[in-house]
């Protein structure tokens, strides 16, 4: 099933280019391992998913942030990171609905990032969970597509278009990686839980898996119609955020001035959780977004938490016009 998912989205593959993982985190745990010396430099996105961050830092990685725009990593900001970080050993990419902002990297940015990568000798790391989670707009083809040299790894896992609890995922690589992966992979846990594996084979086998991905994407895109129509009611109209076509995630901008952390503490007060956006920057290079998860609640909760985190998001910014207008007059 993994090598019949791998051919939809347009990567041919074979059992030499593939080695299942407890999830997908445990495959970018073994990229820690397998490329990262101490002092090391991966370029991620500004911001980036929060446990690469924790897995790459255990291996002491230095990160390098490129900044993005709607339409995902800005390609000359990537050269630019290159030509000043000569020892790089990878770029992390999530190129669909980035977690945490629900970005997509454009088609001709994709075929751009594979074109530096060979220029200047340095692989690519591909995580790709969300990929089939696509509910609006048109499809693209992964970054590991346009990979002739196999200096795309690609991992993906079951957790989103399945179930959560079953940590099962894969790397797809360069048979000689793959070799290396194994023996990392070996010391870690052996082998990938058996059960897990006989699990998901029998319900792919039993079952359509495309019918229940399609499933998951009627709700999803519910989830997230409703929720950022609730953006637009209740929050602020200054904020900015991002309008995702799939995935989980969407990324609201708050002023430089207010505290992503503080509004998380206020929004508990009422029962509302969000994720501070510093979370997600490697650097700690900014303090002012929030990560907003649509995928696991009712319509009737997303209305509720919104319109009560919009209250905050009020009242916070309120404090913030009047302080500048007290500071102006004095």
């Amino acid at each position: 099933m993994i090598f019949q998912r791998m051919s939809r989205i347009g990567i041919n593959t074979n059992l030499k280019n593939v080695l299942v993982t407890s999830g997908s985190q445990q495959a970018i745990d073994l990229c820690g391992r397998l490329f990262i010396d101490g002092g090391d430099t991966i370029i991620c996105l500004s911001p980036t998913y929060l446990a690469a961050i924790n897995a790459f830092k255990t291996y002491n990685a230095k990160f390098v942030e490129v900044d993005m725009d709607d339409e995902g990593m800005i390609m000359e900001e990537l050269e630019k990171k290159l030509i000043e970080n000569p020892n790089t050993k990878f770029i992390y990419t999530i190129p669909d609905f980035q977690n945490p902002t629900g970005r997509t990297l454009k088609l001709e940015r994709r075929k751009k990032m594979v074109e530096l990568a060979s220029q200047y000798n340095v692989l690519i790391v591909e995580d790709n969970p969300y990929g089939a989670i696509r509910f609006l707009g048109d499809e693209f083809p992964p970054v590991k597509h346009f990979d002739t040299e196999g200096r795309v790894i690609y991992i993906s896992t079951f957790s989103k278009i399945l179930t959560p609890g079953l940590r099962l995922g894969w790397i797809c690589a360069d048979e000689g990686f793959i070799e290396k992966y194994v023996a990392f992979k070996q010391a870690a846990d052996l082998h990938t839980d058996s059960f897990a594996q006989r699990m998901t084979a029998k319900y792919l086998e039993l079952y359509d898996l495309e019918e229940h991905i399609h499933k998951i994407k009627s709700v999803y895109k519910e989830r997230c119609t409703v929720m950022l129509s609730c953006l637009e009611e209740f929050f602020p109209k200054r904020l900015s955020y991002s309008k995702p076509e799939g995935g989980l995630f969407i990324w609201v901008e708050l002023p430089e001035n207010v505290s992503a952390e503080h509004i998380f503490s206020e929004g508990l007060k009422n029962n509302v959780a969000c994720v501070p956006g510093t979370l997600f920057f490697p650097n700690r290079t900014s303090r002012n977004a929030l990560r907003l998860n649509y995928s696991n609640m009712s319509k009737e909760k997303i209305i509720e938490g919104i319109k009560l985190l919009g209250e905050v998001l009020h009242r916070e910014l309120q404090k913030e016009t009047t302080f500048f207008r007290f500071q102006t007059d004095s």
